[in-house]
């Protein structure tokens, strides 16, 4: 039996990918006060944003619980009896812990489930399962899915261009990047996850510059094996990194994407980011 791959929404991976490679999504929740939506089921990225710019509730968030794992779980147990799970970082979100939680409230007790906490978040993520997704469809057995996804989160980089920290901020999220809310509000910070949390990496004063600094940053790789390019409300800036980077790199995959509704809560408006995968060592 092929070893089910499953993660949560904070992947950001489109619907073509997780529907080519039969990954099961587990989404969390967006709240616009007292409605709730779940992400990208129940509200689009185009209906969020909307609603982010234009309206008067500020949104919050909230991770999925055991028994929403638990479902999964068993439904997929109709068909596998190996199930690997691969979450955004706990240090950002309680999804892995519900995750482990979950495999408790199950009715299959002959499926084996293993949860790995990832670290990552968005495109650092989503590539990492990308490549486990595609190495369960090739055949590899769950020890060595676990071994490889191991691996294969020190080969994914991921830095994000954020237009503002108030969203990050007022979301509880800003963890080791709290030393830049001081900064003039001219400043833009770019930012990438390190120990599981976000953490400065440089200051820029327009979206021009960070653009130049994103597109600088996937240059220090040599090997690369794919790039995710991701944005939230406007897709120029995305647009123009990836026409760069193809520019450079004509024969390796650039995957495009939109931050999901959960994540944009906490990014904000005219933010986008890379992710960089590097190919695997021999």
């Amino acid at each position: 039996m092929t070893v089910k791959i499953v993660t949560d929404s904070l992947s950001d991976l489109t619907s073509d990918l997780i529907g080519n490679l039969d990954i099961t999504l587990v989404p969390l929740t967006v709240l616009f006060g007292h409605e709730t939506y779940l992400d990208r089921v129940t509200i689009s990225t185009d209906e969020f944003y909307h609603r982010l710019i234009y309206g008067d509730v500020w949104p919050t968030s909230s991770q999925p619980s055991p028994q929403d794992f638990a479902s999964t779980y068993d439904k997929l147990s109709e068909s596998t009896n190996e199930i690997l799970v691969i979450d955004a970082s706990s240090n950002l979100t309680g999804t892995y812990q519900s995750a482990i939680k979950g495999k408790s409230y199950m009715k299959a007790k002959k499926c084996r489930v293993e949860v790995i906490d990832s670290q990552m978040v968005a495109g650092g993520l989503g590539l990492v399962v990308y490549a486990a997704a595609r190495k369960a469809r090739n055949g590899a057995n769950l020890d060595t899915l676990i071994e490889f996804t191991r691996k294969s989160l020190k080969r994914s980089h991921f830095i994000v261009y954020l237009d503002t920290l108030k969203y990050l901020a007022k979301g509880g999220r800003i963890g080791k990047a709290q030393g830049l809310l001081g900064s003039m509000l001219s400043i833009k910070p770019i930012l990438n996850v390190k120990e599981g949390e976000m953490s400065p990496v440089t200051r820029v004063r327009s979206s021009a510059a960070g653009i130049a600094f994103l597109n600088n940053f996937r240059a220090t790789f040599k090997n690369i094996e794919a790039v995710l390019i991701e944005h939230t409300t406007s897709s120029d800036c995305a647009d123009k990194l990836a026409k760069l980077f193809s520019m450079d790199y004509p024969k390796i995959p650039v995957f495009r994407s939109t931050v999901s509704p959960v994540l944009g809560v906490y990014c904000g408006q005219n933010a986008f980011a890379v992710t960089v995968m590097e190919t695997e060592e021999k």
